[in-house]
């Protein structure tokens, strides 16, 4: 079977506003800078998959704004409406199918030139719950009370979640946000919705990342260290109002078909590395134990290991839609190429890159890396 290579990734720093650049300005920094540390051409490359949503660009078919930046022009060029790392995962049919050796995949947004409620709205029933005025905040906030009062979780839990991802994030480049902050700075920030404070979601952002796919015999020949996908995992859960939100069962189950793949039947022990896409604090606390990684997660997130979860801070230190489950690929890359600065894992040779989408992460995407 062939196998699937990571040869080079980049990505902007995260920013609340990027107003000086469009989006073909954004995305053409991060395919010119993956192109000049790979040292590939443009005309090498095959064919490319863009994720973008049109709702947050403001336009229909938004992969047309970067087509020629992307190197799109009489290629093969196909966008994902979703998470970024589905089109990662796009991009590896692709390799996998025979058809292509070199596949760019790209992803990005500017969360600052919408209207972040009004759009996540969209996910909703039009005639019985977008009149209500849900969006993805309100839903967050309900899962949250749920899976506290479930779990026992209390706010101190969550709010450590925040300042620990804020306190890494100190190490990395291209955060938006970080601090030193204490667990009470966590809880003495604004509430958004009841029970999330400021510090415990995600701050609206702009950014855009990119990944050169390659297939085995092409990633041979370009670099003697390729990091490989050895295992992947998808899942979609039914509407929100018909599962129980205390509960993480797609991602259980694109875990388990991603561990399988990648032959690991102790994850806690076989991976070193996790970077999570958790947009809400509480998150990180249910993918833990969704991953299997911790049957208590709080124990778990207070133990000297727990730095290996989301080392760069993950979302809650820059997020821009449709971007995050990529940029968590980009992370991990990094971490097993040992190219992660002052956030590097000592020895990671395997990690875990999560993304999500959905209404209280109705969809979850789980990617297995491996360095060669």
């Amino acid at each position: 079977m062939r196998r699937v290579a990571i040869i080079g990734a980049a990505q902007t720093r995260f920013e609340a506003r990027k107003a000086s650049l469009a989006y073909n300005e954004l995305v053409y920094g991060v395919v010119r800078e993956l192109l000049d540390r790979t040292g590939i051409s443009m005309r090498e490359i095959e064919s490319m998959v863009t994720a973008s949503q049109d709702a947050y660009d403001g336009k229909t078919i938004s992969s047309m704004a970067i087509n020629e930046v992307v190197g799109a022009y009489l290629k093969s060029e196909a966008k994902v409406a979703a998470d970024g790392l589905q089109a990662l995962l796009y991009g590896a049919a692709r390799i996998l199918s025979g058809e292509f050796d070199l596949t760019l995949v790209v992803a990005h947004c500017k969360e600052s030139e919408g209207q972040p409620s009004a759009i996540t709205g969209l996910m909703f029933d039009p005639f019985l719950q977008r009149p209500l005025g849900l969006e993805e905040l309100i839903a967050a906030a309900l899962q949250a009370r749920r899976y506290c009062r479930r779990r026992g979780v209390r706010p101190e839990d969550v709010a450590f979640v925040a300042a620990k991802a804020h306190c890494q994030a100190l190490k990395n480049p291209y955060a938006q946000r970080a601090g030193a902050f204490t667990v009470e700075d966590v809880l003495a920030s604004p509430i958004l919705a009841d029970p999330i404070h400021e510090l415990e979601a995600a701050p609206r952002s702009d950014g855009a990342c990119a990944v050169l796919l390659a297939s085995e015999w092409r990633a041979c020949q370009l670099t003697d260290r390729p990091v490989y996908i050895v295992g992947i995992g998808n899942c979609t859960d039914a509407y929100w109002t018909e599962r129980d939100l205390a509960e993480a069962r797609a991602l259980q189950e694109a875990a388990r078909r991603a561990y399988a793949m990648a032959g690991i039947s102790d994850p806690a022990r076989e991976i070193d590395v996790v970077e999570l896409s958790a947009r809400y604090a509480h998150e990180e606390l249910m993918a833990i134990e969704a991953l299997g990684l911790h049957t208590s997660p709080v124990e778990f997130i207070t133990q000297d290991r727990a730095p290996f979860i989301n080392p760069s801070g993950g979302p809650l230190c820059g997020n821009p839609p449709t971007v995050s489950g990529l940029v968590r690929v980009v992370e991990a890359y990094w971490q097993l190429r040992g190219e992660a600065g002052e956030r590097q894992v000592l020895g990671a040779r395997t990690a875990l890159a999560h993304g999500a989408g959905g209404i209280c992460g109705q969809n979850q995407t789980v990617v297995i890396l491996r360095r060669a």
